[in-house]
């Protein structure tokens, strides 16, 4: 039960950045309690979510955010120890250390209130409580909150435009707004990410990006294509060997987990690792246990794992081509890169952003794009997405004889649809034509497009690399 002192600023209500009232969360047994704290609370601008048992916090907290949390220590189980409630502490501590949580008892002492706050609990208020000090409380926390909230994420925005050596990221157009706020706040975390989006849409550069403004940042970043490993050779890339291993095994080798430890590996295609190989992926993203292909010592590795997939893994896991346990270790937060024909805007910046690179590295006096040159580029419908506009931007550095790139230097008459005359079109043109309708055909599964095309995935993997596909 509150005191009957009211809060000194009781008519001014707490509201956050953008006139957004906080939310809280209250977890009490008791009806009576919860509505006393809401028609305390209601009033001074905050919205309140009561709930009465550890389950119903764990499952709010799991949806919504929040901006404190108060809990009792005591519940239906044990009405003395503050036992439930402690552990229920330290479990919301766990998930997010920043969201404030306030302990109320109405059993309290000095050692509970002092295993509350080792627990890492804000503050400590015993039933019956003044309305007063409750409100001050939680007005300060809030505010503590979102001012670290806002620090976090101004720091990782800076992170974005400044960190050196990082890969040029351009991403301009709304479409890339929900993508770009994601990577701020997910970077900084340890999370596992998976990249999702067709084939060139910048999945490597996304991975690196979230990589640079990583705590990891001073640790390697390895990227390994899973995709065109082939499956006799998959183990040692990844995990490493020692000699005499295997036949051609005449050295001990470090695999790639390792050369990662500390910091980031990215996983691209992953949707196309073997069955047989994913339960061996699976043990070492779980413990951070491996070993080498030949040995029995268990070796642990530290890494952050990002993987990327242009493949619908929900439904590889439905057909039995991809295991549920691996992806739910692989999504812990999921990033879905738009095409380039769904951000059109940024077609201009990243033209010039090529042209500028590859004219430095070619040594090419190509310093700008004819406007009819730019208007077919924004047209286009570049089905090989951010990968095919950088190759058609360095074919046009080299085959352009002004200072302009010209529209005949895009080469873009190359890619028309191949019901066009055959013989108009080079040897490379055909074969670009043929393995993008082949990708098509089997919705981009590189395994089986590479199988109707007669070709290894490797060499397929090549040529997709060749055309910019």
């Amino acid at each position: 039960m509150p005191t009957s002192a009211k809060p000194r600023d009781a008519a001014l209500p707490v509201l956050t950045k953008g006139g957004t009232n906080p939310r809280i969360l209250v977890a009490d047994d008791q009806e009576h309690i919860l509505d006393a704290i809401q028609l305390l609370l209601k009033p001074q601008g905050y919205t309140v979510d009561t709930v009465r048992s550890p389950a119903l916090v764990r499952e709010a907290l799991a949806t919504t955010s929040y901006d404190a949390v108060l809990i009792d220590l005591n519940y239906t189980r044990d009405t003395t120890s503050g036992q439930e409630g402690l552990d229920l502490l330290s479990e919301i501590v766990a998930l997010d250390s920043t969201l404030p949580v306030i302990v109320l008892t109405a059993w309290g002492n000095v050692g509970l209130a002092v295993e509350a706050m080792r627990r890492g609990g804000r503050d400590f208020i015993q039933k019956p409580w003044e309305n007063e000090r409750l409100v001050s409380i939680l007005r300060t926390q809030v505010e503590l909150h979102r001012a670290l909230q806002e620090a976090e994420r101004l720091a990782a925005e800076n992170r974005l435009l400044n960190v050196q050596g990082r890969p040029e990221f351009v991403a301009t157009a709304p479409a890339m707004s929900p993508v770009l706020e994601m990577i701020t706040r997910i970077a900084p975390s340890d999370a596992n990410v998976l990249i999702t989006g067709e084939h060139g849409t910048g999945k490597e550069v996304v991975a690196r990006t979230v990589h640079a403004l990583s705590l990891r940042v001073s640790r390697p970043f390895v990227a390994v294509n899973t995709g065109g490993l082939a499956e006799g050779v998959f183990e040692s890339e990844l995990f490493g060997h020692v000699k005499g291993a295997f036949t051609d095994a005449r050295t001990d080798r470090i695999g790639r987990f390792e050369l990662a430890d500390g910091g980031t590996i990215f996983l691209d295609e992953i949707g196309n690792v073997p069955l047989r190989q994913q339960a061996k992926l699976l043990r070492v993203i779980e413990s951070g246990e491996m070993e080498r292909v030949g040995s029995s010592r268990s070796k642990h590795v530290n890494v952050r794992v990002i993987s990327a997939t242009n493949a619908d893994l929900a439904s590889a896991c439905g057909s039995g081509n991809f295991r549920e346990d691996l992806l739910f270790r692989l999504n812990t937060v999921e990033l879905h890169l738009p095409r380039l024909r769904e951000r059109r805007e940024d077609i201009p910046v990243l033209a010039l952003h090529f042209l500028a690179q590859y004219a430095s590295r070619y040594r090419r006096q190509v310093r700008g794009i004819e406007p009819a040159a730019m208007q077919a580029l924004i047209q286009y419908s570049w089905p090989g997405n951010v990968r095919e506009l950088e190759h058609a931007m360095e074919r046009a550095v080299l085959m352009s004889r002004a200072e302009q790139i010209q529209p005949a230097d895009l080469s873009l008459a190359l890619q028309r649809p191949a019901a066009q005359n055959l013989e108009e079109l080079s040897l490379e043109a055909v074969e670009s034509i043929l393995i993008r309708k082949a990708l098509q055909r089997f919705q981009g599964n590189v395994s089986q497009a590479a199988e109707a095309l007669g070709l290894s995935r490797g060499a397929l993997y090549r040529r997709m690399e060749k055309y910019g596909l």
